[in-house]
């Protein structure tokens, strides 16, 4: 491995020595730590003695490795993070970021081979997408390929990469999603004047001519099957999708069980709609307008007449969540690379952002449109749920018409939910009947009524008895012979052995 080329570290010390950085953590996943001290070298040879610059290595991130590690940076008080290997580009709330992606292998002649071969029978237009790693071998296989197709009249749309150095988004609410740059970056590559209509996920960029959709084009991904190549078929779900893999040399054309996650998707939206209590993971600490998102997601449920409850806890997994068994559902506040979690042995589904808007919004209709990016969701106009009549609504998984629960009125104000909320823990402490051993069974709204119904509620004081309970002397000595053993016993036991 070429580490000089590989890690960039004559831009990366280009980076920190224009901006005046002294204090510098470099971010690296965990299949790139192992060069974390070859990469640490590299870079103070290359910044020279005079300047003193402390560099430090973050590594087992709180979230997604993909994400810029902003709380861990700030541990160290780091004017900036550089960040290493695959990234989802997500612009940053505080801190500037540099982004080294890496540069993988891949066979240009063989790739060049494989796709021209597949174009010339298909002959629709073609927008070439890829993985970041992929990045530094993209205008070779561009010039390739027009070379290997001259008189095949094909439209070919290759994809920019939208940025590599990531700066703090001042106003979270200018995002203006998939037509425009989200965040604030610098960009390595020139796009020139857009005259149609301009696209960007995942880090990457591209221009439509006036007129056309995303429809009308064959995507092409050259990458592996990872979270990067989900988030293109989750989003461009209406689209011919085909994957090239570098490493296998193979051109998948079947991207059928990619797509089948969009019915896992909506048969999970239509199970957080008979949701009673809804928990929020915090899925990123450092993504800007994260506290916006989830401020959004808490009206939403609250005017869906549901209990919200905030948790953060890392990196979910089903022992962390199976704490809280009163959560009928959870809505995971992430990046899109990694909002997307296979929940099928969760005790309760995770759900994204946009599919709780589904979920909780009276009279919302899926069209086969998802969005990834919660930044997408921040502008978008919730609808008004409680201004409509009341009325039951049918559910899908119970087979029949059902009431949603309306925890409290919508108030303004912390004195009223406050009021709501104390209210709903009275009632909840009022389902015991005169039999203190008996418990109303029902349907829980709240954490309070989860509670009370439990079998098992831990360790209970029994306040009817005001006598202390008589305590007991242990044993004493040691465990081969306690004192209040008889000696003979053990003399036999040792015969036994020594025979």
């Amino acid at each position: 491995m070429d580490l000089e080329s590989n890690f960039e570290i004559s831009r990366t010390s280009e980076f920190i020595l224009s901006r005046n950085f002294t204090r510098v953590a470099l971010q690296f996943p965990d299949d790139l730590l192992k060069h974390s001290t070859k990469v640490v070298n590299s870079l103070r040879n290359k910044l020279g003695s005079a300047n003193k610059v402390g560099l430090f290595v973050m590594a087992d991130t709180t979230f997604g490795s993909c994400c810029v590690d902003e709380v861990g940076a700030s541990h160290i008080n780091a004017d900036c993070v550089i960040h290493y290997g695959h990234t989802c580009l997500s612009p940053t709330s505080t801190l500037p970021a540099f982004c080294v992606f890496g540069k993988a292998s891949i066979c240009i002649s063989r790739c060049v081979e494989k796709l021209s071969s597949y174009f010339w029978t298909n002959g629709k237009p073609i927008v070439v997408l890829y993985g970041l790693e992929y990045a530094h071998a993209i205008s070779q296989i561009k010039g390739a390929l027009v070379e290997a197709m001259p008189k095949a009249k094909v439209e070919l749309n290759f994809s920019d990469v939208m940025c590599s150095i990531i700066n703090p988004l001042e106003d979270h609410r200018k995002s203006e999603g998939l037509l425009g740059c989200l965040g604030s970056c610098t960009s390595n590559n020139s796009l020139g004047a857009a005259t149609g209509t301009r696209y960007s996920l995942g880090g990457l960029i591209w221009d439509l001519p006036e007129g056309q959709r995303m429809e009308d084009y064959l995507l092409l991904w050259i990458g592996p099957d990872n979270s990067a190549f989900a988030n293109i078929v989750l989003t461009f779900n209406g689209c011919e999708i085909v994957r090239y893999d570098a490493t296998e040399d193979h051109l998948v054309t079947d991207v059928s069980q990619q797509k089948r996650i969009l019915k896992r998707r909506y048969y999970l939206v239509e199970r957080a709609k008979d949701a009673n209590m809804v928990g929020i993971l915090v899925g990123t600490l450092g993504v800007a307008g994260y506290l916006h998102m989830i401020h959004q997601m808490k009206e939403l449920i609250m005017l869906a007449g549901k209990k919200a409850y905030t948790l953060v806890m890392g990196r979910p997994n089903p022992a962390k969540l199976a704490n809280f068994p009163e959560c009928d559902v959870f809505i995971y506040v992430s990046c899109a690379q990694t909002a997307l979690l296979d929940s099928k042995e969760f005790l309760a589904p995770v759900i994204t952002p946009f599919e709780a808007m589904l979920a909780f919004s009276r009279g919302s209709q899926w069209t086969g449109t998802y969005v990834m990016e919660f930044r997408d969701l921040i502008n978008s106009s919730t609808l008004e749920v409680r201004n409509q009549p009341e009325e039951a609504r049918f559910s899908f998984l119970k087979g029949g018409y059902v009431e949603d629960f309306e925890l409290q009125e919508n108030g303004d104000g912390d004195n009223e939910i406050s009021l709501a909320l104390g209210n709903a823990t009275e009632k909840a402490l009022q389902l015991r009947d005169r039999n203190p051993d008996s418990l109303v069974k029902g349907i829980a709204k709240s954490g309070a009524e989860f509670f009370v119904t439990r079998s098992y509620h831990g360790l209970e004081m029994h306040a009817n008895s005001a006598l202390p309970e008589p305590y007991l002397i242990g044993r004493s000595g040691k465990a081969s012979g306690y004192k209040d053993e008889q000696s003979g016993f053990h003399e036999a036991i040792k015969l036994v052995l020594v025979g």
